[in-house]
C-alpha cells in the first residue's frame, strides 16, 4: 500500500519505519506520548523521502534468563591474549591491518588508524582488528565505545562466520552470516546523518536470491541515531537467537529481523575493527582512534 501511494520502490528499512510509525499512531490510545509519536512519524517520512536515520524506539533490553559469559573492561596494561586474537594481518583495502594498532590506554582498548613509515608491512596506512579467542553461537553481544571521528577509517563491531560469502555453505545465512552490530560511516556528513550508525546483515545463497547465486545478499537493517556518538560513550548490542536478530542502541531496540533464510545456526567470530577505505587522502600526520570501554557477551542460562 505504501509503495503504491508513493510511487516508488521502498527498501525494507523504509517499510519498517512506516510500519513502526503506524503502530505508534495506533498506540496513542494506550498512553503513548504524542510528542514521541510525532517524532517517530516525522523521522519515518524523512527515512522514506531522504533516507535519513531514525531514533531507536522499540522495546527496552531485558536480559532476564541470560548470564554473562565473556567480559573485558580493558583495565590492564596490555590486551589479554587469552580473550583476543589479532585478525586479518597484512594488506587490506587502502593499507594494512597490524597488531601494533590495538593497545590499552586509560581503561580503553584503543584501535588506531595512522600512517607509519616503518610499519610491520612497510610504509603505508595502518589499522587494527581483533576477534574473541572463542567463537559464539547465540546470545547478546554488547560494546560500549566511542567510534573514531573520520569517514576514511571507520569503527565497527560485528559477527562473522568463516563462510559468510560462500553460497553453498552460507545457505542464505543459516550456515553463516556477517552481522554488523554497528558501523560508524557517517562522520563529516550533514547534521541529519552525522550522529548515526549503520546496522546490516550480509550472507549468500538465499533461496530467493536476486543475484541468481552470484553475489552477496544484504539487508540494511537501518541507520540509527546514538547520542553524540563521536564524543560520548554509547552502547551497541545484538540479541541473536534461533528465530531472529534484535539490534539495540543504548539498550533500546532499533529493529528485529530474520533475514535472509533465517538466523545463523553456526558459531561466529566476534570482531572489533577500525576499517580502512580503499583510498585514504589524509596528510601523513593524520591519526584517529576508536575507543572501546568494554565488550560483554551474555548467553541463556542452562
Amino acid at each position: 500500500m505504501f509503495e503504491s501511494l508513493l510511487g516508488k520502490k521502498l527498501a525494507w528499512r523504509q517499510m519498517e519505519a512506516l510500519r513502526e510509525a503506524k503502530r505508534a499512531l495506533r498506540g496513542l490510545t494506550n498512553g503513548k506520548r504524542l510528542t514521541a509519536v510525532l517524532l517517530l512519524l516525522v523521522q519515518a517520512i524523512g527515512c522514506v523521502l531522504f533516507d535519513t536515520p531514525l531514533s531507536p524506539s522499540g522495546e527496552v533490553l531485558d536480559l532476564s534468563g541470560y548470564e554473562l559469559v565473556f567480559e573485558d573492561e580493558f583495565d590492564g596494561d596490555s590486551l589479554d591474549m587469552t580473550k583476543w586474537v589479532h585478525r586479518g594481518q597484512g594488506a587490506a583495502a587502502g593499507g594494512y591491518f597490524a597488531d601494533s594498532q590495538v593497545f590499552l590506554e586509560n581503561g580503553n582498548m584503543v584501535m588506531r588508524g595512522e600512517y607509519l613509515e616503518n610499519g610491520k608491512f612497510g610504509p603505508g596506512w595502518y589499522a587494527g582488528m581483533v576477534k574473541t579467542y572463542e567463537d559464539y553461537q547465540y546470545g547478546y553481544f554488547e560494546m560500549r565505545c566511542i567510534p573514531n571521528p573520520d569517514n576514511q577509517f571507520w569503527s565497527a563491531f560485528w559477527l562473522q562466520s568463516n563462510h559468510s560469502y560462500t553460497p553453498e555453505i552460507s545457505k542464505g545465512g543459516v550456515g553463516g552470516a556477517e552481522i554488523d552490530i554497528f558501523e560508524s560511516m557517517n562522520y563529516n556528513r550533514n547534521f541529519l546523518h552525522m550522529n548515526a550508525v549503520h546496522q546490516t546483515i550480509h550472507c549468500s545463497g538465499m533461496e530467493d536470491d536476486p543475484t541468481n547465486g552470484t553475489g552477496l545478499n544484504s539487508q540494511s537493517v537501518g541507520v540509527f541515531y546514538g547520542k553524540s556518538i563521536f564524543q560520548e560513550y554509547n552502547t551497541y548490542g545484538l540479541e541473536w537467537n534461533e528465530e531472529e536478530y534484535i539490534f539495540y542502541i543504548n539498550g533500546v531496540e532499533t529493529r528485529r529481523t530474520s533475514f535472509a533464510d533465517g538466523t545463523s545456526k553456526v558459531p561466529e567470530q566476534v570482531i572489533a575493527s577500525i576499517c580502512l577505505s580503499d583510498e585514504i587522502t589524509h596528510e601523513k600526520y593524520f591519526k584517529t582512534d576508536f575507543l572501546v570501554d568494554y565488550v560483554r557477551i551474555y548467553q541463556k542460562s542452562a
